[in-house]
C-alpha cells in the first residue's frame, strides 16, 4: 500500500512543547517571595481534519504526528474502512488571524483525500464533532449518534498469554519512552506490545483518544494491525477507546487507571480482552476476551498480583 503520509507537512513549525517563565512560590528553600523560573509546557493546538475539503471535526491535539493521528482517527471512527481509501494527507498550519483564533493561537488544519464511497458515507452521517480534550463525545445530535453497537473482536488462539506478567511486564517499558510527559507532563500515550510483553511503539498527545488514534494510524500505515499483540494505555480505560480499538480488531487493551463501567461493558461484548488498574505488582483482569461457551468465559472479573 501506498503509505498516504508522505504528502506535504509545514506543521513542523509548530513544537510539541514550549517554554513559559512561572513564579514558583512555596517550594522549600525559597523565599516567601518565590522565584522565577523557565518551565516546559506541553503544547495544546487545535487541529482540524478536513476530508474532501469538508471539515468534519475539530480536536485539540499535540502538534507531533499529525498524519498518523488523521489516519487512525478516520479508520477508528468508521469514516474509512481500510487505510487504501486514503489517497493522500497535506498537513499545514493555519495562522491564527486566518483561522480567527485569538493572537498566538495557531491551528493546523489536516485535509485527507479519502475514497468516494467513503466520502459518500461521511456525508451522510449525522454525528458532527467538536472535540475537546478529554471528550469522546461532543456534538452527537442523539443517542444513536453515539455509536455504540459493539463490533466483535475475531478470536485470537493466543489471547491467554495476555497475561498480568506480560502486561506489567510492557508498562515497565513505557515510561522511558514518554520523553515528552517526562518534560512537560499532561501528556498521554498510546503503545504496542507483542504477546510476550516487548514494548515495539509509543505515541504521545495531550488527548488520550489522540494518542490511540496516533498509534493505531501508525500501525495501519505498516499494515500492522493484524499482528498479534496489545494496546496500553497511560489512561483510564472508558468505553471510546474500547471501541477504536475492537472496530480495527484490536484484541486486548490494557490501561494504568481504572475503566469506566460501560467501557467494561464495551469489552464484554466486543470479545476485547481488559486489564486496568495495572500498577505492579498488581492488575485487574475486567473482561477475559474469551469466547462464549469457552472453559474459561465464565470466569469472573478477578484482581491478580505478581509473587
Amino acid at each position: 500500500m501506498q503509505d498516504p503520509t508522505t504528502a506535504h507537512s509545514d506543521a513542523d513549525s509548530l513544537p510539541p512543547l514550549s517554554r513559559h517563565a512561572v513564579h514558583v512560590f512555596g517550594e522549600r528553600g525559597l523565599s516567601p517571595e518565590g522565584v522565577v523560573r523557565d518551565d516546559t509546557l506541553a503544547a495544546e493546538v487545535p487541529v482540524a481534519l478536513v476530508f474532501n475539503g469538508v471539515s468534519h471535526a475539530v480536536m485539540m491535539a499535540t502538534p507531533q504526528d499529525l498524519e498518523a493521528f488523521a489516519l487512525g482517527f478516520a479508520l477508528s471512527e468508521g469514516i474509512l474502512d481500510a487505510a487504501a481509501d486514503c489517497r493522500g494527507i497535506d498537513v499545514h498550519t493555519v495562522d491564527a488571524r486566518d483561522a480567527g483564533l485569538p493572537e498566538g493561537m495557531p491551528g493546523i488544519e489536516v485535509q485527507l483525500d479519502i475514497s468516494t464511497r467513503s466520502f459518500e458515507r461521511l456525508k451522510n452521517r449525522r454525528r458532527s464533532l467538536a472535540g475537546r480534550t478529554g471528550c469522546g463525545v461532543c456534538g452527537v445530535e442523539s443517542f444513536a449518534g453515539l455509536d455504540l453497537a459493539p463490533q466483535r473482536v475475531p478470536p485470537r488462539d493466543w489471547i491467554e498469554r495476555i497475561d498480568l506478567a506480560t502486561v506489567l511486564r510492557a508498562f515497565a517499558a513505557m515510561a522511558p519512552r514518554q520523553v515528552l510527559n517526562a518534560e512537560a507532563g499532561a501528556i498521554h500515550a498510546a503503545a504496542w506490545a507483542t504477546v510476550e510483553g516487548e514494548l515495539t511503539d509509543l505515541m504521545e498527545d495531550v488527548g488520550r483518544h489522540n494518542a490511540l488514534d496516533k498509534l493505531l494510524g501508525k500501525l495501519a500505515r505498516a499494515g500492522r494491525l493484524e499482528e498479534p499483540g496489545f494496546v496500553l494505555m497511560s489512561s483510564r480505560g472508558s468505553h471510546e477507546l474500547v471501541r477504536k480499538c475492537a472496530r480495527l480488531g484490536i484484541a486486548a487493551m490494557a490501561t494504568i487507571s481504572a475503566p469506566t463501567s460501560m467501557g467494561v461493558r464495551m469489552a464484554e461484548l466486543s470479545g476485547l480482552r481488559f486489564w486496568g488498574l495495572c500498577r505492579a505488582p498488581r492488575g485487574v483482569l475486567y473482561a477475559d476476551g474469551l469466547a462464549a461457551g469457552s472453559p474459561s468465559a465464565s470466569t469472573p472479573s478477578a484482581t491478580a498480583s505478581m509473587p
